[in-house]
């Protein structure tokens, strides 16, 4: 069961009972998916990779929250974007509803989301006329792609909840769909991410975290 819970920036998350973890920081989930996952993570790989389509993976496509905020930035940026959100137990669209995350996208975003959201689950669809999504309902571990990816949204529950998702092994997995030069953004930083990270051929950057967090980690894959 999923319990509807309001956070410090007034944005709302959900309460995952089964982990017993939030999908979001209690601190601010909308702040954190903006900090994180946009402004260190997003508008890094824009100036890394200027004027040309952004392939993203996300672990962990929980309420939808960072693809909105990706969305939204993408129309404002008329980026094209092809989103791929891993996610083994995909929520509900009544789910999705009861966050009110359609305050803070545009309304053809969030209509478009839930049109789509179902027959995302199952393959591709195209989301608007920049944005192709796709949510494979899989485990990580059984996530396979022919796609090389510029960005990575490393959006898994904490350690402390699901440590079978921050296993070397996992993030040696995925790390192997990242391009060189590609990019990966977490809210946490431990000393045994950073140093699987880097055993897989990743340089290392502490950042100032989002509310609640001293800091948070963004690494980028050696192009040599």
């Amino acid at each position: 069961m999923n319990i509807i819970t309001p956070t410090a920036d007034g944005s709302n998350t959900l309460y995952n009972d089964t982990i017993g973890e939030h999908y979001h920081s209690k601190h601010g989930a909308l702040q954190e998916s903006k900090h994180v996952f946009i402004d260190a993570g997003l508008k890094f790989a824009q100036q890394c990779f200027p004027d040309q389509p952004l392939a993203i993976l996300e672990i962990g496509f929980g309420t939808g929250l960072n693809f909105l905020m990706t969305a939204a930035q993408a129309e404002e940026q008329k980026l094209v974007i092809n989103y791929t959100g891993i996610e083994a137990y995909p929520l509900s669209a009544d789910q999705l509803i009861s966050t009110n995350y359609k305050e803070y996208v545009s309304a053809v975003i969030w209509e478009n989301l839930m049109q789509h959201y179902a027959a995302a689950l199952t393959s591709p669809v195209q989301f608007n006329k920049n944005i192709v999504l796709e949510i494979p309902h899989i485990t990580l571990e059984n996530f396979k792609s022919p796609a090389i990816f510029d960005l990575v949204y490393f959006d898994a529950f904490s350690v402390q909840h699901q440590p079978e998702m921050w296993s070397d092994e996992i993030i040696g997995h995925v790390c192997s769909f990242l391009k060189p030069g590609g990019i990966f953004v977490t809210y946490a930083i431990t000393g045994k991410l950073k140093r699987a990270l880097k055993s897989f051929g990743m340089t290392i950057e502490k950042l100032p975290g989002a509310p609640g967090k001293r800091e948070m980690l963004r690494a980028v894959k050696l192009t040599a």
